[in-house]
């Protein structure tokens, strides 16, 4: 029996939005994917001056970008800014749904708002965003949705009750919509992405058992490895390799997959969590990339 595969979908000549990509890996594969070739980048983070700021830097390096203000929790921001994205540039090639946020807090600390609004931030904008440009690439048979989940979407972590959960939702959401799409026999691209812990000050104060395998990441290489992802026409990617074994290791029995998550440190590595700090203080671990 052939497989189904989706099209591939070049960057070079694409129009590629990024939500939160005021900053953080969201930031760099904005600037990533203008190096490569975009037509253009659209830059949609909810600070305005740190979208400009990006917008401004692809154009000074020689590429085409516009900056917009959006809350991606808030569906009529989400619709205002869908519209005028496609009146400047007709399309939307590839759609990196990159914006996310996290708490960080023990369960019995977490309050419903705190659900909420990472359930809006992190799941809910990918049906705002997915719904408003998926219909044009299913009508020209190409094009790509990219969703960065999390490694904390594959196994659960202490005092992620929250962002985890919403992960594995990201991950299911890509998931159900790479089998729809490949059921009606579009070609459209999706990819989903969960990386391990990366270096931006969403996660500061974390702590990895063995860095060896299960590194810290850098933000520039996973906005390469993502971009490279898309390029090739990856359906997921996990960082680092290693933790690929995770998706292995849930078929054990509850209690020894607990004992080998124990060894690794999975559920102690939240134990010395601040968040990303500001003015001395900590901000509730608001992910930088945050749109």
């Amino acid at each position: 029996m052939a497989l189904f595969r989706p099209a591939k979908a070049p960057i070079r000549g694409a129009v590629v939005l990024v939500t939160g990509a005021g900053s953080g890996i969201g930031e760099l594969m904005a600037v990533g994917a203008a190096q490569r070739g975009a037509k253009a980048v659209c830059v949609w983070d909810v600070d305005a001056a740190a979208a400009s700021r990006v917008a401004h830097e692809i154009e000074r390096r020689g590429g085409t970008a516009r900056a917009w203000r959006v809350d991606v929790a808030d569906g009529h921001c989400v619709d205002a800014a869908a519209a005028s994205v496609l009146a400047a540039f007709g399309r939307v090639d590839i759609l990196v749904n990159n914006a996310g946020i996290v708490t960080g807090k023990r369960f019995a600390e977490m309050t419903e708002d705190d659900v909420e609004r990472t359930f809006q931030v992190n799941v809910f904008s990918l049906y705002r965003t997915v719904r408003r440009f998926l219909p044009g690439m299913v009508e020209r048979d190409r094009g790509s949705i990219v969703t960065i989940a999390s490694a904390a979407g594959l196994v659960g972590v202490a005092r992620q009750a929250d962002y985890s959960a919403s992960k594995f939702a990201a991950v299911g959401f890509t998931e159900s919509l790479r089998s729809e799409l490949r059921h009606s026999g579009s070609h459209v691209h999706t990819l989903v992405v969960a990386p391990y812990y990366i270096d931006t000050g969403m996660f500061d104060g974390v702590r990895t058992r063995v860095p060896l395998l299960l590194p810290i990441l850098k933000p520039a290489k996973v906005a390469d490895a993502v971009l490279d992802s898309v390029e090739r026409g990856d359906q997921r990617r996990v960082l680092p390799r290693f933790a690929n074994a995770v998706l292995t290791l849930k078929a054990l029995p509850v209690p020894l997959l607990d004992a080998v998550t124990e060894a690794f440190g999975v559920s102690s590595t939240m134990d010395g969590f601040t968040g990303r700090r500001r003015g001395g203080r900590a901000a509730g671990g608001e992910e930088p990339r945050r749109s």
